[in-house]
């Protein structure tokens, strides 16, 4: 389904909404022909910037093919009010005219008695064919799917299917005419091959001796990340969706990737953010649905941030010795969480992209144990530097001992960095193990547990270099 551009990228649709208005004043009937050179986004932009009042108007005055072109590209919220406003009859008529899997994606949205008064207003042929899109999960590849493909049987001449690919353009509207599949007698996909390919094969030939026997496929239950990552892959810009017999059910268009790609990207930053993914618009969303979906992960990170505070405590009878100590704790604990954070998003993209799996968790330890020493020795000579360079300016006066302090904070660094590395690595690999996404092994969260360990190190180091000195 088309994403609602943000209401600043919309200049054309503002500039254009008075003389849209004054049309449907003066002459609806004019409102088609003044509107038809424009694309179907921007005449939703259009609609978006009128008044809520003369929404349906505008669509009213469309043909109802053009209407249906431009409700795919409504904000959500817009579309819904329109057509749970309507009569079911209208509503249909409309709904109607939209590919399959746009109309399920509609009905979806709209309320459930809503869509249903429309679901009864359908042609028959089309109600059946939306409930059954309709049964599928929304992040499945059958409820991306569209059934508007075109396949023809693997034995035709290469005349005949010509001929029947030629009426079946010009008996309606398909979305996906430039893959053909090919099919057995029992409806099994068999091969594929381009529109192109098609007509420049040479007479006389079969489909079965043109076709491409190498096709890429997909269950309806295949999760969107799957279909994703296959049409990435193999650089599809269609991708057949198959039943457990390999029948063909329906096809995944490149367009809905792309939807798929940006939601996925979507609620993988969110969650590394510290949040529940949210799937409306920023601005679209409720403040109840805010609250809920960001309070839970900062109630989790403050108990987590409650370890740090204990941690603390436990040595609060070092830090009363050698105050010197607690002028380091920021950077010790800002170190690890940093160090900690790039490891987890390194690992959270490579699992999303399959450049790692599973079982490659070893691999990557013994890499990122090796690069984390070699960041927290860089760390650690330049946080032991500051300690002695600060001591011989007089910026500040660490004491008789600060050969020690700078030794205490560069071999916490150390252990500290090397420990984040490792750990911030290792997340999304248990998370995934135990059924949880590994994006929630998001940046706040490695940068809690990292606190929490990092100042026992830290303080460990302290106990065992500085005993008998400061302490």
């Amino acid at each position: 389904m088309s994403t609602p551009k943000p209401n600043e990228e919309r200049p054309l649709g503002a500039l254009l909404a008075p003389d849209i208005l004054v049309i449907l004043e003066e002459s609806p009937q004019q409102v088609g022909i003044e509107t038809e050179e424009l694309h179907p986004a921007d005449l939703a932009d259009v609609a978006e910037a009128l008044p809520r009042d003369r929404v349906r108007a505008l669509f009213d005055a469309l043909p109802a093919e053009r209407a249906a072109d431009v409700l795919e590209y409504l904000n959500e919220d817009l579309r819904a009010e329109l057509l749970e406003a309507m009569p079911a009859e209208d509503a249909a008529e409309l709904v109607e005219e939209m590919s399959p899997d746009e109309r399920a994606d509609v009905l979806e949205t709209l309320d459930e008695e809503v869509a249903g008064g429309i679901l009864e207003e359908l042609e028959p042929e089309d109600r059946r064919e939306t409930e059954a899109l309709l049964a599928f999960e929304a992040d499945t590849a059958g409820g991306l799917m569209t059934t508007e493909f075109v396949s023809v049987r693997q034995d035709l001449s290469v005349e005949d299917a010509v001929t029947e690919v030629r009426a079946i353009a010009r008996g309606g509207r398909k979305e996906v005419l430039y893959a053909i599949y090919a099919t057995d007698a029992q409806g099994h996909v068999t091969g594929v091959l381009s529109l192109k390919e098609l007509l420049a094969a040479p007479g006389g030939s079969r489909i079965e001796d043109i076709m491409w026997t190498d096709v890429r496929s997909v269950p309806a239950s295949a999760d969107r990340e799957e279909v994703a990552r296959l049409t990435s892959e193999y650089d599809l810009v269609a991708l057949p969706v198959v039943d457990a017999q390999r029948r063909l059910l329906g096809v995944v268009t490149v367009d809905d990737v792309i939807d798929v790609i940006q939601r996925e990207q979507t609620e993988d930053v969110q969650k590394l953010g510290g949040m529940e993914a949210i799937e409306e618009p920023y601005l679209d969303t409720s403040f109840g649905t805010m609250l809920r979906k960001r309070a839970g992960w900062l109630a989790i990170l403050l108990v987590g941030e409650m370890l740090t505070a204990s941690a603390m405590g436990f040595f609060e009878d070092e830090l009363q010795r050698a105050l010197v100590l607690s002028l380091f704790v920021p950077l010790i604990i800002s170190s690890g969480g940093n160090s900690g954070s790039q490891a987890t998003s390194l690992i959270i993209r490579a699992l999303a992209l399959r450049e790692v799996r599973g079982r490659d968790w070893l691999r990557v330890a013994a890499r990122e144990a090796p690069t984390g020493l070699v960041l927290g020795l860089i760390l650690g000579a330049l946080g032991a530097l500051r300690v002695v360079a600060w001591q011989w300016l007089g910026i500040y006066d660490h004491g008789p001992h600060y050969g020690l302090v700078a030794l205490t904070v560069g071999a916490s660094l150390v252990g500290v960095v090397t420990f984040g590395s490792l750990a911030g690595s290792m997340l999304p690999f248990a998370l995934r193990r135990v059924g949880f996404d590994p994006a929630s092994a998001s940046a706040p969260f490695v940068a809690t547990l990292v606190d929490v360990t990092g100042l026992v190190i830290y303080f460990g180091v302290a106990l065992l270099l500085l005993r008998g000195t400061l302490l």
